[in-house]
């Protein structure tokens, strides 16, 4: 069975922004036939980001808030398919953390995913699964990562724990590395710059990964059914050197 053809008609929940690589997986999932529900705390730059975007429709979630959550899964009904991309990175060295950010990263990337499976998972149809976030960070320890490090960490565990826990359902999680997005503007355009250059040079792939590498990887986990519990790393071998 083709991608389009697992895809064609099932109802997809995607979690995230209205951009970057949410929008991605939103945008390709929609093209391979789903039924695409973007949610995220403001529905109202979601309804912005998709206006012209057929085959989309938008609502209110927020993945640190229990009740959200459940009345989401109220709105809802029942689904096929749940991404979720969300996340509030911790960055910086042990001595820049505070404790406020890195259990928001925890309660963003992890409980809130833990919290998403609960709600969500016995609405889930038949033959239906979830596709979660870690990241290289938890494959590749470095100074300035160590919060984004456990919490990646821990939702590559929380996967294949609710793999086991919430079969025959299937769960799975994707491992971006340094993909282009918004997420690296704060750089400055010079410092991107730079930074992207000796990514490339330095991973096996030789070059930076977008934001539809990560959305085709998404689509394989979302369709192949003998594919659970495995985080995908999309990393460009990144956390090989």
């Amino acid at each position: 069975m083709s991608t389009t053809d697992a895809l064609q008609g099932r109802r997809v929940l995607v979690i995230g922004r209205g951009s970057g690589i949410a929008r991605a997986i939103v945008l390709a999932a929609r093209d391979a036939g789903a039924q695409i529900v973007a949610a995220g705390r403001s529905a109202e730059a979601l309804r912005a980001a998709y206006a012209d975007e057929p085959g989309i429709t938008t609502e209110t979630v927020d993945v640190t808030d229990d009740a959200s959550i459940a009345a989401l899964g109220e709105r809802l009904g029942t689904i096929d398919h749940v991404v979720s991309t969300a996340s509030a990175r911790a960055r910086g060295r042990l001595a820049d953390l505070t404790r406020e950010s890195v259990l928001n990263s925890f309660n963003t990337k992890v409980i809130g995913p833990l919290m998403l499976a609960k709600h969500l998972g016995p609405r889930i149809n038949e033959g239906g699964s979830f596709v979660l976030f870690s990241g290289v960070a938890a494959f590749k320890i470095a100074v300035g990562t160590m919060a984004v490090a456990i919490t990646n960490g821990a939702a590559d565990t929380l996967t294949r724990s609710l793999a086991v826990e919430l079969a025959p359902i299937r769960v799975n999680a994707i491992s971006p590395g340094v993909i282009d997005t918004g997420a690296w503007d704060a750089l400055g355009e010079d410092g991107k710059a730079a930074m992207f250059a000796k990514q490339a040079q330095d991973n096996p792939a030789r070059r930076i990964g977008n934001a539809d590498d990560i959305a085709a990887a998404a689509l394989f986990a979302l369709t192949n059914t003998f594919l659970t519990g495995v985080t995908l790393a999309v990393d460009g071998g990144e956390a090989l050197t």
